[in-house]
């Protein structure tokens, strides 16, 4: 009986990589530990579905806490495909002055709204953070580090 436990273990594994729902590779380590268990010590039926039962409850906890530590959303870990969180820290131009705190700053090829203190056209900027498309700005020479 050992080696069907076995035998569903690896049939659940191969699921989940045809199929990724990020739970059937702990039901298939249940299953696992269920089939060592049952080779190792000949256990009766009734006994081997407590073993499965308790380690799927246990791998699936256990599985919990992986996935919430994978998928965390750190904001470095997480900046290389959004625009926003790349430009913060980046050296920029003033494209059109600003004025009264709103002006536009040349980041690259592009041309971004930009609000900060008084500046002429051609001073250098560093963005010090977003607001939806609009770059918050600091004079290079003030920015923090």
């Amino acid at each position: 009986m050992g080696w069907a436990w076995a035998i569903g273990a690896l049939l659940l594994a191969i699921f989940e990589l045809h199929a990724p729902g990020f739970y059937l590779i702990w039901i298939a380590l249940g299953s696992g530990v269920t089939a060592l268990g049952t080779l190792a010590f000949d256990l009766a039926l009734p006994r081997q579905l407590e073993i499965f039962a308790a380690a799927c409850a246990a791998s699936c906890v256990a599985g919990f806490f992986v996935y919430r530590r994978l998928l965390s959303t750190e904001p470095a870990a997480h900046a290389r495909n959004v625009r926003d969180r790349q430009m913060v820290g980046e050296h920029a131009v003033v494209a059109e002055p600003i004025h009264n705190g709103h002006g536009k700053i040349r980041l690259g090829d592009s041309v971004w709204l930009a609000e900060g203190p008084n500046l002429p056209e051609g001073a250098a900027v560093i963005v010090t953070g977003m607001r939806g498309t609009t770059a918050i700005v600091a004079p290079a020479a003030e920015a923090p580090s």
